[in-house]
This record gives structure tokens, C-alpha cells and sequence, in this order.
């Protein structure tokens, strides 16, 4: 990874967490609710959110709060989510990615 594709990381890192779950009140990067999360040197970037339970209530808002904290960043030039262990996962994940 060079140098510029670590720091977009941080930026994300950043971005992610000020994007905070308002039962618990922390942020979604430190109750690591995003995992694996990969930028390439174009911008390209993927990561799975993986939500507190499989019938959280607030998953969608929270997915999207997520999905445009990091599209905030102009160096993003696309995002690929994928949802996991929530129950309408394939649904939200067709949703982020449309």
C-alpha cells in the first residue's frame, strides 16, 4: 500500500468514526461494526458492516450514515459494501450498492 492510499485509510478511519450508534454511543470503527476495509490506489473502496444483532433496529439508517461518511472524502471514487449477520443483509447490501 503506498503512501497515499494509507493515509485515504485514515481519512476513512476518520470519517468512520463520527458516525456514532446512538443506543450505544460510540462510534461504528471502534465497536467495530466495519471490518475488512480495503482501499485501492484509485480509490476503490470495500468493506463489510456487520451490525450489533441480526434484528438491529437502526441497521439501514446506520448503513447509510456509513456509506456517506466515507463518500464524503473526495478521493473515493466508489464504495462496495457487504452486509453481514443481519437478517434483510442480502436486501441491504443490494441497496448500498445500487
Amino acid at each position: 500500500m503506498d503512501s497515499d492510499t494509507r493515509q485515504l485509510r485514515e481519512r476513512i478511519i476518520e470519517r468512520l468514526q463520527t458516525v456514532v450508534d446512538p443506543e450505544t454511543g460510540a462510534d461504528v470503527w471502534r465497536m467495530r461494526l466495519v471490518e475488512d476495509l480495503s482501499v485501492s490506489e484509485d480509490g476503490q473502496v470495500s468493506y463489510v458492516f456487520r451490525p450489533s444483532s441480526p434484528l438491529c433496529p437502526i441497521a439501514v439508517p446506520l448503513a447509510l450514515a456509513i456509506q456517506h461518511a466515507v463518500g464524503q472524502l473526495p478521493e473515493v471514487r466508489s464504495q462496495r459494501i457487504q452486509v453481514k449477520d443481519f437478517i434483510e443483509a442480502e436486501l441491504l447490501t443490494e441497496l448500498l450498492n445500487s
